[in-house]
C-alpha cells in the first residue's frame, strides 16, 4: 500500500502543470520562452498572470492531497513520516518530473502545498518573509529562496517557545532538506543573481 502511495504522489507531483497551460493556451512550449522553466512564475510571465496564479494553485495542490491522503493510508511509518515521505516525494516529482525527461520546476509552489498542510504556521510566516523580500528586490528567486531558508528556523521557533506545540526532529531535517532542494534547483537563479542577470518579475 505504501509503495503504490509513493508512486502514485510522484506521479502526480510530477503532472507539469505549466508546460500543460501553456500549450492549452498559447500552443507553446514553455521551456522556450521567458526562463525557461516551467514552473508558475514563469507561466505568469510568459502566459498572463491569471494562468500563472491557476499554475501556482494546482502545482501547490500536487503537494497537498498526498499529506491528507496519508491519514487514509495503511503503512508501517507514523502518520507524521508518511505525510513527509509522500509530500516530498510529491516535490521530487515536480522537480524531476517523469513527463518531461526529468526537468520539471523548481518545487516551491509544490514544497508551499505540503508544508501549508504539515505545518500551515511555520508556511504563513515563511510567505510573508517571501513577499518582504520580493518587494523589496522585486526577485521572486531570491524570495522562494530566502523564504524556504527561514521555515526551518520558524519551526525551531514556533515548537521550542510556543507553549503546546511538539517539536518533530523527522520535520525540521525535512525543512532543512527541501532548503537545499529548492537552492539546488535554483542554482542558475543564483548565479544569475551574483552576475546581476536574474529577471525581474513583471
Amino acid at each position: 500500500m505504501i509503495l503504490a502511495a509513493i508512486l502514485l504522489s510522484y506521479l502526480l507531483g510530477g503532472i507539469p502543470v505549466g508546460f500543460l497551460l501553456a500549450k492549452k493556451v498559447r500552443g507553446i512550449d514553455i521551456r522556450e520562452h521567458g526562463s525557461r522553466n516551467i514552473g508558475a512564475t514563469n507561466v505568469g510571465r510568459v502566459i498572463g498572470w491569471k494562468y500563472g496564479i491557476i499554475a501556482l494553485f494546482l502545482d501547490a495542490l500536487k503537494g497537498a492531497i498526498p499529506v491528507v491522503a496519508a491519514s487514509y493510508i495503511e503503512s508501517p511509518y507514523s502518520l507524521t513520516t508518511t505525510e513527509i515521505l509522500l509530500g516530498s516525494v510529491a516535490i521530487l516529482g515536480h522537480t524531476f518530473t517523469p513527463f518531461l525527461h526529468f526537468k520539471g520546476g523548481k518545487g516551491v509552489a509544490t514544497a508551499l502545498g505540503v508544508y501549508m498542510t504539515l505545518v500551515p504556521v511555520v508556511t504563513v510566516c515563511a510567505v510573508v518573509i517571501f513577499f518582504i523580500v520580493y518587494k523589496i528586490s522585486g526577485f521572486v528567486s531570491l524570495g522562494s529562496i530566502l523564504a524556504t531558508l527561514s521555515m526551518p528556523i520558524w519551526y525551531f521557533g514556533t515548537t521550542k517557545f510556543i507553549p503546546d506545540s511538539e517539536y518533530q526532529p523527522v520535520i525540521f531535517f525535512v525543512l532543512v532538506a527541501t532548503f537545499f532542494l529548492i537552492s539546488y534547483s535554483h542554482r542558475e537563479n543564483i548565479k544569475r543573481l551574483v552576475l546581476g542577470k536574474e529577471l525581474r518579475a513583471t
